[in-house]
């Protein structure tokens, strides 16, 4: 980690963060530093009660030498649902004295994953934010704001602490309360956005429908991430907004954000922190390490992690590697854009489907508005869905009534399209501008009524 006053010197200079002259280093210099903390991380997590446990069972653990990073995939892999069974301290590493803070994620499947944070590790943690954020493009002295949420949620803390690191301006605006958004956006000249894309796209169409002039914003950048987005989603925040959208990456179980980031100059892929965090893409059914390229399931394992240390965590995300060299001179390895989520798929009539690949489809239909719904259901044994859509307001106010045809054209060209493009059949409700209800946070894209 980089000294304090190095940070400054830097960030005052306006150059690149010397993060341990590892972010353009050599590929071999920067797997010496995993190999080296990867062997540390092994010995630190072998004391939470999970690893303990485990290596007792699985006595072949303990005659694994790490020669080599491949080495790794001799160990199992942790899954999420792991470290829920292990709530509270199953996965503590240290002593309870020695933990600073917990964080959690949000406990919709039953109770929460925890995650605790020594003195270390939220320093850490301020210091790869700072990095992800001048990666992509904040620097001293910018206003951000923060429309992430606070609290147990990682996401607003996490940048909050990494911009204050970094030097910028802090508005921790947190969720919701949309007009109260604006009004700050406007008043104190915010030039970084900060939140999750669904409620960037919520303050674009807030700022359409209250006849906002765009030139009373100060906004340049949008840094989003906490769900799954299109490059379509993208483009429609970046021309709504007029700005430049980056992705940041992280999870509550590996430390929150900060464990990967978009760079400005390049915008294709996110580069992981390597020195942190070491990646392997595997298959999701098998289990078998995939080579670079492949599209699978993420895996994570921590290298700094001192209070909860992480041995090949499954994120259930989708993504590829990418160790081509990168226009901004970063070495890091990049993973492709999450592409879904593992948990979101939806196999509808025999077909596996994600809700982004349906995002990609509705957002490339210009009579439509970036506003959809999600909603499955079961008739008569068969899983059925049926997709919320509004229609541009223009669109739709050019619509003379009942006997008009226009509206079923394009309900039947979206059924079209997704049938072609997907293989998916589904049926289509076009309704009112405004109906759909509006992201405060992270969306909710899809109801499933099957539950019910």
């Amino acid at each position: 980690m980089v000294a304090p006053s190095l940070l400054r010197r830097a960030f005052k200079e306006d150059i690149p963060v010397p993060t341990e002259r590892l972010e353009s280093t050599s590929r071999a210099e920067l797997e010496s530093l995993q190999l080296k903390k990867l062997r540390e991380s092994i010995r630190r997590a072998s004391a939470s009660p999970h690893y303990r446990e485990l290596f007792k069972r699985e006595r072949r653990l303990e005659n694994i030498e790490i020669q080599t990073l491949t080495d790794l995939s001799h160990f199992p892999l942790t899954s999420k649902r792991e470290i829920r069974d292990r709530y509270p301290h199953g996965m503590l590493a240290v002593p309870l004295q020695s933990v600073r803070r917990f964080h959690a994620s949000s406990g919709t499947r039953g109770k929460p994953t925890l995650t605790a944070y020594t003195d270390n590790d939220l320093k850490t943690w301020a210091e790869l934010c700072a990095r992800s954020l001048h990666a992509a493009g904040v620097r001293p002295g910018d206003v951000l704001h923060n429309a992430f949420g606070y609290g147990l949620f990682t996401g607003g803390i996490g940048i909050h602490y990494g911009a204050e690191a970094l030097g910028a301006n802090v508005i921790p605006a947190s969720g919701g309360r949309t007009s109260n958004q604006l009004m700050l956006l406007q008043d104190l000249s915010a030039r970084v956005l900060c939140c999750t894309p669904s409620y960037a796209l919520n303050l674009a169409c807030a700022i359409e429908e209250r006849g906002l002039d765009r030139s009373g914003f100060a906004l340049v950048l949008g840094i989003f991430g906490a769900e799954p987005w299109s490059e379509p989603m993208r483009q429609c925040i970046e021309k709504k907004l007029q700005i430049k959208a980056v992705d940041i990456y992280g999870m509550s179980e590996l430390t929150g954000p900060g464990v990967s980031v978009e760079c400005l100059e390049a915008r294709q892929g996110l580069h992981i922190w390597e020195d942190h965090f070491l990646a392997e893409v595997i298959d999701p059914h098998s289990g078998r390490v995939l080579d670079e390229g492949e599209e699978g399931e993420l895996v994570i394992t921590t290298l700094s992690r001192e209070a909860s240390p992480l041995l090949r965590f499954r994120t259930g995300d989708l993504t590829s590697l990418d160790r081509s060299p990168c226009i901004c001179g970063r070495i890091m390895t990049r993973m492709t854009r999450v592409r879904a989520r593992l948990d979101d798929m939806l196999i509808v009539r025999g077909v596996n489907v994600y809700p982004s690949e349906i995002e990609n489809i509705l957002l490339g239909i210009e009579e439509l508005a970036p506003h959809y719904q999600l909603i499955l259901r079961r008739e008569k044994a068969l899983d059925e869905l049926r997709v919320q859509v509004e229609a541009q307001e223009h669109i739709s106010a050019q619509w003379t009534g009942p006997d008009d045809r226009r509206p079923l054209e394009l309900t039947m060209a979206i059924q079209r399209s997704l049938k072609e493009s997907l293989g998916l059949t589904a049926s289509i409700e076009l309704v009112p501008a405004n109906s759909i209800e509006r992201s405060q946070g992270k969306a909710c894209r899809l109801i499933d009524e099957r539950k019910a």
